[in-house]
């Protein structure tokens, strides 16, 4: 355990020459952040499984899927938000060598998770006054209530992988959850094909069948890693039934005041998305079919960048931990260099190539005409967004989430969604430009969220809790 953690979260050596301490600490991130990567490819890979074994089902079902969908998802993100502040708590702990404290705050967010599963199975056990105002067709409705309960079963399974997620990345140990979340795309595929089809002598259920195909893959996901963290010897000295704890609520408390505002910050980032969409309807069918490609095609290739900045949360925090706030402070900043150096890869990227993305996705010119459009916005929106989400994982990694959220809502809402109106459908600034406009407002949100996260870490002094860790 003790090796395979130093070849993880390596202790950084004295007297190094700047240049090499710096690819050192950039070859951990990519350690890290490698099978993150990966992790997050699987989770977005289940998205595409169900969506198109839906779809061959039925309009109907898909519609459904795609709509309860929207609705688990956002509330999914808020507390996965929550729980992602177990990573630095748990990385600082590893750091600095205060083991005794890892499985105490393990259980506390197990305890988080537990509530926040409750929660989130009550809400989507009862969407009937959702669906009523969304004006769905009965039986679409039916279908989609049917999705929600059958996928809330497998609540308490998401939100369980996504709690010892906190103590399996926090070690450094980031293959772990790859491997756990590859599993359950593997099962997602034939249990769909089961499930909404009809096979093995069970009726056909159409989109009600991808909830319980979900459900149950994540809970065998689930069992599996309880089963893995109870029998390797790599997790001996972290035991779960052995080193079981009560609720404390000062530790509780502890991790709501840091996770809290992440989720919040990416709930409000995943909503503001849905609302944009809900803009854009009025412009017809083929600018919101040009808008949702170009959006995807970002948010894929944007799964790097976002990976990098999770193994820089945990790289930060261990390092506080270890304490070695310089080579913190290094790695914090010159990961701007290279997030900077990917984003104007992913630029170039999709200008030099907006055609052919555009005809992967679609054989439609209009569409395809409308993507190409703005997918050119799209490549001054991926540097802005790639800045910002380094800085902001990089404060995270210092345990300051609160100031940052707030930049970012001033950024989303108070810049970015405005700007984006008003560029979109009146003529104040310039001749309303469309879609387009949004793509323009929203990078001009995430410049401003870059520049004052920037900020934000250059001026950034932790506080002796953030270096330290608690004590009690």
């Amino acid at each position: 355990m003790h090796a395979l953690d130093e070849n993880h979260q390596p202790i950084p050596q004295a007297r190094q020459p700047l240049l090499q301490r710096t690819l050192s600490e950039w070859k951990t991130l990519s350690l890290l952040g490698a099978p993150i990567l990966v992790a997050q490819l699987a989770q977005m890979a289940n998205g595409v499984i169900d969506t198109v074994m839906a779809g061959h089902a039925s309009a109907e079902d898909l519609a459904a899927v795609g709509i309860g969908s929207s609705l688990w998802m956002p509330l999914f993100l808020l507390f996965m938000g929550v729980l992602q502040a177990l990573q630095p708590i748990i990385s600082g702990y590893r750091g600095s060598q205060q083991l005794g404290r890892i499985m105490p705050v393990t259980w506390q967010g197990l305890y988080i998770g537990a509530g926040a599963a409750v929660i989130m199975i009550l809400l989507l056990t009862n969407v009937h006054p959702v669906l009523a105002m969304l004006e769905l067709d009965p039986h679409t409705a039916s279908i989609t209530q049917g999705y929600l309960d059958a996928f809330a079963w497998g609540v308490p399974a998401l939100l369980l992988m996504t709690a010892l997620r906190g103590l399996t990345d926090g070690l450094g140990h980031t293959h772990v959850i790859m491997a756990f979340s590859l599993l359950s795309t593997l099962f997602n595929l034939p249990l769909n094909y089961i499930f909404i089809y009809g096979k093995l002598g069970l009726p056909a259920m159409g989109g009600v069948g991808c909830g319980w195909a979900t459900a149950l893959s994540n809970g065998i996901a689930a069992l599996a890693l309880l089963v893995y963290l109870n029998r390797s010897k790599a997790y001996r000295q972290f035991h779960l039934i052995a080193d079981w704890c009560r609720p404390d609520p000062a530790d509780i408390r502890y991790i709501l005041k840091l996770g809290l505002p992440i989720g919040f910050t990416i709930f409000v980032e995943a909503s503001m998305f849905s609302i944009i969409a809900l803009f854009l309807a009025p412009l017809g069918p083929v600018v919101v079919a040009g808008h949702q490609i170009a959006l995807n095609a970002v948010s894929l290739m944007f799964m790097l960048p976002l990976s990098l900045g999770m193994a820089l949360t945990l790289r930060v925090s261990f390092l506080l931990g270890a304490g070695a706030p310089d080579t913190a402070r290094l790695i914090s900043r010159s990961s701007l260099i290279l997030a900077v150096a990917i984003a104007c890869v992913y630029a170039t990227l999709l200008v030099l190539n907006a055609n052919g993305i555009a005809r992967l996705y679609t054989g439609d010119v209009d569409v395809q005409n409308v993507t190409i459009s703005l997918l050119i916005y799209a490549a001054m929106f991926q540097i802005a967004d790639v800045i910002q989400v380094t800085c902001i994982s990089a404060l995270r990694g210092y345990k300051d989430t609160r100031i940052p959220m707030m930049i970012m809502l001033f950024s989303f809402w108070g810049v970015g969604m405005p700007l984006g109106y008003a560029l979109t459908f009146t003529d104040w600034l310039v001749p309303a430009m469309g879609a387009a406009g949004f793509w323009v407002g929203l990078t001009g949100g995430l410049a401003s969220a870059s520049i004052l996260l920037g900020i934000r870490l250059f001026w950034f002094s932790p506080q002796p809790e953030a270096t330290a860790e608690r004590s009690a």
